[in-house]
């Protein structure tokens, strides 16, 4: 099986003691790429450090992370525009709303969200959207764009059918994590009644975390148990989830398609 975790923050300080023995559990795992996206300013450099230490199995993307977004996101917003001119990414990312503990940047959480949307269809990359209480407010931004909006994946994906099924007619897939593994979360209710066609897998790590493994830090090697459950959801197997969600990444991504474990 090889498998593609479309999301994770293995740059950040949690996994500066172990990073290499990360990466190799997960390889030992069949993952076969990790896909990073980036936060702000300050996360740009350890990003790049692991992907160039490690080129052909760490893919970053650029963009502005909604909760980095305060009264300075125009600088922030000019330096995501520099990297873009310098080095290449696979998309923009992760860019979107959150309304989830704070609203007071609203304002400008939507200014940045759209013109990280317009660097996207300039830079003819996809986009991967943070949304967090805030459904509405992104489906309002990416309508404004019809019928350019770029395509790309929605991160993290925890609505309902209703809204998964809007993403989808728009051309996104979803992002399925360790959220889905949750016993309350209802998430395994919607996904049961996805296509898998329609998802990528992704940990967002070191985050979100899948059962059994909720409440430890996670990492991209615990991809298979998010993997397992859409499986058992679809009363398929895994080696056919691992099949379809790759190809999806690829395809998205326009990752290379020889893939070798």
């Amino acid at each position: 099986m090889q498998f593609i975790d479309t999301h994770s923050h293995l740059y950040l300080p949690e996994f500066d003691n172990d990073r290499d023995e990360v990466i190799n559990r997960a390889i030992r795992e069949g993952i076969v790429k990790i896909c990073l996206p980036n936060i702000d300013t300050r996360s740009v450099k350890p990003m790049m450090d692991l992907v160039n230490k490690y080129p052909d199995f760490c893919f970053p993307m650029m963009g502005l992370h909604p909760t980095s977004v305060r009264k300075n996101y125009r600088y922030e917003l000019k330096k995501v525009q520099e990297h873009l001119l310098k080095e290449n990414f696979i998309a923009i990312g992760e860019i979107g709303i959150d309304l989830y503990w704070d609203n007071t940047y609203k304002a400008e959480q939507t200014k940045a969200f759209r013109e990280q949307i317009s660097l996207a269809i300039d830079n003819h990359l996809p986009v991967v959207i943070h949304i967090r209480e805030s459904f509405n407010e992104v489906f309002e931004i990416l309508d404004e764009f019809k019928p350019d909006f770029p395509k790309g994946i929605f991160h993290s994906f925890s609505g309902n059918l209703d809204q998964a099924n809007r993403a989808i007619a728009m051309g996104f897939k979803l992002g399925i994590g360790g959220i889905v593994t949750f016993k309350n979360s209802g998430l395994d209710k919607v996904v049961r009644n996805i296509d898998p066609k329609h998802i990528v897998l992704e940990t967002d790590s070191p985050y979100l975390a899948p059962v059994p493994k909720r409440g430890k830090r996670n990492e991209s090697s615990y991809l298979v148990y998010t993997a397992q459950k859409i499986a058992e959801l679809h009363n398929i197997t895994i080696e056919k989830i691992a099949e379809i969600t790759t190809q999806n990444a690829i395809k998205i991504f326009k990752l290379n398609k020889n893939i070798v474990s």
